[in-house]
């Protein structure tokens, strides 16, 4: 039980109707999930607007509200505030007792790879003998508990009520995938992070921020806001995360392939089985949890495959030395990591390769093309899910983007599939997608056959396939079946 008066001492308050002091039992912003003596958050979200339910919230027992408007015939305790979002991540860091600065907290953001270097991070901490939490797409893990999730970034409120559970269960260290929906909708406005990390940006999620520039400034407030006793880790191999080196209050630590103007610098790389061999450099010194890193070089080889599995790693790396482990740990760990499911997944390996790759925009199909570059394989047989839902400007990037590689690859025929049968309402292929798709590759004489169904799409691929080649399996929602499909076609066959 809270008095509510020293809860409200956390928020900002402008305006109060019928105001009491008050005890309460717990804080809701969901009308259904109301208990008798909460206080109810009213907060305005992107299809509904929490002043509506507030009568409903009365009704099943709250007491007091948080709200932007007052409503004079909801006969209780009403307290306006400026932004209900911010308020609700205020008041539920203040409620759980300011959790995040009692555990070491790591935030992760990017286009692509969030869930794999937050998994990757995890897994180094844990192999260190650390307690650990993780919040992402996946799961909420506290310590050995796992919570399916239902964002990528829960709501501020339940993520305040985790990260206290975390304190509670003795979890030391929590890695976090960090989407730029949570930083703009205020999910994240009161955790104290110790080191946030900037891996990548591309285009993607441009709808639901406006413009391409909306996206990127909601993603870099996380560096932009770090405080000065945290670490920002950035790629400098990415235009949009080196530029904000110097826009941070942070200290910084920065890592490239390409560029070996950083902390961290990744050399010698061999990528000729798809999975990676490198050294990583240290080229400038730093000090990570009392630990003075001079300019030395150890070796890494990963057990996942994929270029984007480089870049994943070094932000992992350098994240695990800020907080003080042994380069050892960090090799072996590396060498063992069986990675995220569909992130560049080799699903079969005998006379020929088969790959498995969550395709969703220009950013990823990159670096997962750039990868087959590095390989070597006799020929590739490409099977595209093409994406449904999604509209005509992603779809024509993403095809943009795969012709690119198609002529450095020098492949002319792609096998793309509608994948009608194993798609919900929410991901059909419209034909307006289908046509730009083949509009794109008509104009690149880039080869298509068009299958209705995914299933068939892979028969042909499977047939095609000789020793030594590789078919990759590439798409979002429409190529989620793909490797069970494939696996079922090729012991059908055998």
């Amino acid at each position: 039980m809270t008095r509510l008066q020293e809860l409200l001492q956390a928020t900002t308050i402008t305006e109060s109707f019928q105001a009491e002091d008050l005890t309460i039992s717990g804080i809701s912003y969901h009308s259904q999930k109301v208990s008798p003596g909460h206080l109810f958050v009213c907060i305005t979200g992107y299809s509904t607007d929490g002043h509506k339910y507030l009568r409903d919230a009365v009704r099943s027992g709250a007491v007091a509200a948080i709200v932007e408007y007052i409503q004079e015939d909801v006969p209780i305790p009403q307290y306006v505030v400026p932004n209900s979002r911010i308020a609700m991540a205020q008041l539920g860091d203040a409620y759980f007792g300011h959790p995040s600065s009692k555990l070491k907290m790591i935030g992760i953001t990017a286009t692509n790879g969030k869930t794999s270097t937050t998994y990757m991070t995890n897994a180094i901490l844990e192999q260190h003998g650390l307690k650990t939490g993780l919040m992402g797409t996946v799961i909420i893990k506290i310590d050995d508990v796992k919570i399916p999730s239902e964002l990528t970034t829960p709501e501020s409120l339940d993520l305040q009520s985790y990260l206290g559970q975390m304190v509670d269960r003795g979890v030391s260290h929590v890695s976090m995938e960090v989407s730029s929906a949570a930083l703009e909708s205020h999910r994240v406005e009161t955790v104290d992070y110790d080191i946030v990390c900037f891996n990548n940006l591309s285009r993607e999620h441009i709808d639901s921020h406006g413009t391409f520039e909306n996206y990127f400034e909601a993603k870099a407030s996380l560096i932009k806001k770090a405080g000065e006793h945290s670490y920002a880790v950035l790629n400098l191999d990415n235009e949009y995360s080196a530029s904000l080196v110097d826009q941070t209050r942070a200290k910084v630590v920065t890592y490239g392939l390409k560029s070996s103007d950083g902390t961290l610098y990744c050399k010698d790389l061999d990528l000729s089985t798809g999975r990676a061999k490198f050294t990583v450099e240290i080229r400038k010194p730093f000090e990570g949890d009392g630990v003075a890193y001079t300019p030395s070089e150890f070796r890494v080889e990963l057990r996942i495959p994929g270029l984007h599995s480089v870049y994943n790693s070094m932000a992992a790396i350098a994240i695990a030395l800020l907080c003080g482990v042994p380069i050892a740990t960090i090799q072996e760990t590396l060498r063992t990591f069986g990675g995220v499911e569909r992130r560049f997944e080799f699903i079969h390996e005998d006379e020929f390769i088969m790959i498995d790759d969550h395709f969703a925009n220009p950013g990823n199909i990159d670096v997962t093309l750039e990868t087959l570059r590095y390989m070597d394989y006799e020929q590739c047989h490409f099977v595209y899910a093409i994406r449904g839902n999604r509209g005509p400007i992603i779809n024509r990037e993403n095809a943009e983007a795969i012709v690119k590689w198609m002529n450095r690859l020098e492949m002319n025929e792609i096998i793309a599939t509608r994948s009608e049968s194993h798609v919900n309402k929410n991901n059909t292929v419209s034909d307006e997608e289908a046509d730009v798709f083949m509009e794109v590759m008509a104009e690149a004489n880039i080869n298509v056959k068009l299958y209705r169904e995914l299933p068939d799409a892979i028969s042909y691929a499977l047939s095609k396939a000789e020793r030594g080649d590789v078919i990759l399996l590439a798409g979002c929602q429409g190529m989620d079946p793909g490797a069970e499909i494939a696996l079922k076609l090729l012991n059908d066959t055998e």
